[in-house]
């Protein structure tokens, strides 16, 4: 497997830029079998997980990462477990919120989808 780190920095880089422009430019991240829980609701499937982000309350968001720690999460499956903490502003707010975020990525064609998903501010 490569840089279990350099794969969870350039994965939570794309995502984040996603999130913060286009919420809809995530499902491609998803897939029928994924699974986000957000704040203790848990939504399954690609189509689901993109409505519930794409019509969470609020306009614009800007994340900033603070940490973030990869694993490999499998002996046989080049799979990783990611771990985001940060903090996010949303609509123009001046007051940042805490956040914390974990990912389980699998391989899919030389790439990575969402496998699973937990988000808690």
């Amino acid at each position: 497997m490569s840089d279990p780190t350099a794969i969870a920095q350039q994965f939570t880089q794309f995502y984040y830029q996603q999130f913060d422009s286009d919420r809809n430019g995530l499902a491609s991240l998803y897939r029928d079998t994924s699974m986000l829980t957000w704040e203790s609701t848990q939504i399954q499937g690609s189509q689901a997980i993109t409505e519930k982000l794409v019509n969470l309350p609020f306009a614009k968001v800007q994340h900033k990462i603070v940490t973030i720690d990869a694993q490999p999460s499998s002996p046989s499956t080049a799979s990783l477990i990611v771990l985001v903490t940060g903090q996010l502003l949303v609509d123009d707010g001046t007051n940042p919120l805490q956040f914390t975020q974990v990912f389980h990525l699998m391989p899919e064609g030389g790439s990575y989808f969402v496998f699973n998903d937990v988000f808690r501010l």
